[in-house]
């Protein structure tokens, strides 16, 4: 039988799914889903608030390395935030738990890997019935 899936390193094949150098049996699969994990918040918001006060400290202090700090935390604090993607993550579910098979930022693409497994494990059931 040919490899019903196979892309940017992650293949399906009728007994296995391959992903990053993990392996998992279609035998011990019991589910896959789409986890989708949005940025951070909190991170880029303290980075940016501690650059405000250091900038307001700095300008009432009339420090100018106090002025400059505080701003070149503020851009650090966006950077951060502009720089963050939101990720998409193929979970499996085993009877022994769930772990991550694959992350990527196109969607589209781990849902393919999904719908892989999901065709992969009825292909395969309907090859025992």
């Amino acid at each position: 039988m040919e490899t019903p899936f196979n892309d940017r390193g992650v293949s399906v094949t009728r007994n296995a799914l391959s992903s990053a150098g993990q392996v998992f049996p279609l035998r011990d699969i019991v589910d896959v889903h789409v986890v989708t994990v949005q940025k951070n918040k909190v991170v880029p918001l303290v980075i940016s608030v501690a650059g405000l006060i250091g900038s307001i400290v700095g300008g009432v202090l009339h420090s100018a390395p106090g002025l400059v700090c505080g701003v070149m935390l503020i851009v650090v604090g966006w950077l951060t935030w502009a720089t963050q993607d939101v990720t998409h993550r193929l979970m499996v579910k085993t009877a022994a738990g769930e772990r991550e098979a694959l992350m990527s930022t196109d969607r589209e693409f781990v849902e393919q890997v999904g719908e892989a497994v999901h065709r992969a494990k009825a292909a395969a059931a309907a090859t025992k019935a």
